[in-house]
């Protein structure tokens, strides 16, 4: 289940939409997507080793608090959470969007796309606060039903793919650094989740050898898959109809096999996107239960159902979620996902960086839980590590980075308030008793 977690998360609506998104770029971005697997896998090295010294359940927020301390532990718990909801809707939007390969009305009414959204969302919150098994039972069923026909795409597609559809290689129109710098942060979005397992670390058996195991195989299976996928879609479908298409996989598989293979890859897709929307709204209410447990979140999120389910995290997440795809239903699927993606995806960075960075002052600092590490090998893969995320912050863009850091500056008052709150609630464990009046004269 934790294996099946890390690859249901990555692969989930990413890989299926983003060769619309990418379109534009040609296949320089091929280039960013090496790149980015490289980044990606350094990242998992670095959650693997974290996840075998401390098996507890909060993943980035925890190593970052451990650290760091409260204020740094607290932004990470905020800005990943605001990932999790973040993302859901575009993995919402992505479901959607390879529905309308079935359901034709779905791509031109939005309101109705937007409903059809919504009630996958709930459907599944509804799922995981019955219990994190049944969650994770989703889980192992979507993920083994999405990679057959991703493979049938990686694999088959790749003996019909024609150059001419590849266009120029740099069809931004700026220089290839920036080019790839761009379609990097898009890249990674298809690698969010790697950390997925260290999250719900207090209920996978034998953390210490498990997680590691499901990080760095999970992430390293999905580069490959991703990776030839791509490179099949851009050879087998135009650019110009590439970029508006809501169901690219789908139409490579046309463009090869013939319409029942376009059938079977959109249902595969409509199934992946529902397991990744499952495997995300488990996450979305551990995160503010970890952090909620430890004083940093609001304490109605430390509540818990069933099993131990953290439902108030899940259902205030859902709402937001909720809140985000009402805000967004007008644009067009392409447009809503590639800009939800690249927010999502920065918010999810930045607690990436931390975490990073707390690796390296673990190993400096606490280096009795490494044992049999190496300290220069280690230090040099979390310095990597670290400079990729930077790299990926950067290319986030402008916009994306001003709204991301609005939103993560937006959790201080919050952080604030709830150390107003510890403080009032130390004082009256703390006061003295109320002296007794002085004795009045005769």
């Amino acid at each position: 289940m934790a294996t099946a977690l890390v690859v249901g998360n990555m692969i989930g609506s990413g890989v299926f939409l983003l060769p619309s998104s990418l379109a534009a770029y040609g296949p320089i971005s091929l280039v960013a997507w090496v790149l980015t697997a490289a980044g990606a896998i350094l990242l998992a090295l670095v959650f693997a080793r974290l996840a075998r010294a401390y098996p507890k359940t909060g993943g980035p927020y925890a190593y970052a608090r451990k650290a760091f301390g409260d204020f740094v532990g607290f932004q990470t718990a905020w800005g990943y959470w605001i990932a999790i909801w973040a993302g859901n809707a575009a993995i919402a939007v992505a479901f959607v969007g390879y529905l309308a390969h079935f359901w034709d009305a779905l791509g031109e009414d939005k309101v109705l796309a937007a409903g059809v959204g919504l009630a996958a969302i709930w459907l599944l919150t509804a799922v995981n606060a019955y219990g994190i098994r049944q969650g994770g039972a989703v889980q192992v069923a979507t993920t083994i039903i999405k990679l057959v026909p991703l493979l049938l795409i990686a694999v088959g597609g790749i003996f019909f793919v024609k150059s001419g559809n590849f266009g120029e290689f740099n069809a931004s129109g700026g220089s290839a650094f920036g080019a790839v710098t761009a379609v990097a942060a898009l890249t990674l979005w298809s690698f969010i989740g790697l950390e997925s397992a260290t999250v719900p670390a207090e209920d996978v058996k034998n953390p210490e050898k498990n997680i590691p195991r499901a990080t760095v195989a999970g992430t390293a299976v999905t580069a490959l898959i991703y990776i030839l996928g791509t490179v099949a879609v851009l050879g087998l479908v135009p650019a110009a109809a590439l970029a508006t298409s809501t169901a690219p996989f789908a139409d490579a598989a046309d463009a090869a096999f013939g319409g029942w293979a376009a059938d079977l890859v959109a249902a595969g897709a409509v199934i992946s996107a529902f397991g990744a929307l499952n495997g995300w709204i488990l996450l979305q209410g551990q995160i503010p239960l970890a952090a909620a447990r430890d004083g940093l979140f609001p304490r109605v999120f430390a509540r818990t159902g069933r099993d131990g389910t953290p439902i108030v995290g899940l259902v205030v997440s859902s709402v937001l979620v909720t809140g985000l795809m009402v805000m967004n239903y007008n644009a067009s699927l392409v447009d809503q996902f590639t800009f939800i993606i690249l927010l999502a995806t920065l918010t999810t960075v930045i607690p990436y960086a931390y975490a990073t960075a707390a690796d390296l002052v673990l190993l400096a600092t606490d280096r009795a839980a490494f044992s049999g590490g190496r300290l220069a090998r280690d230090a040099v893969i979390a310095l990597l590590a670290f400079g990729y995320s930077v790299w990926a912050i950067a290319g986030a863009g402008y916009e994306v980075v001003y709204k991301g850091t609005l939103l993560i500056f937006a959790g201080m008052p919050v952080y604030a308030w709830l150390k107003y709150r510890d403080q009032r609630t130390t004082d009256r464990t703390t006061r003295p008793g109320k002296p007794e009046p002085p004795a009045q004269a005769a």
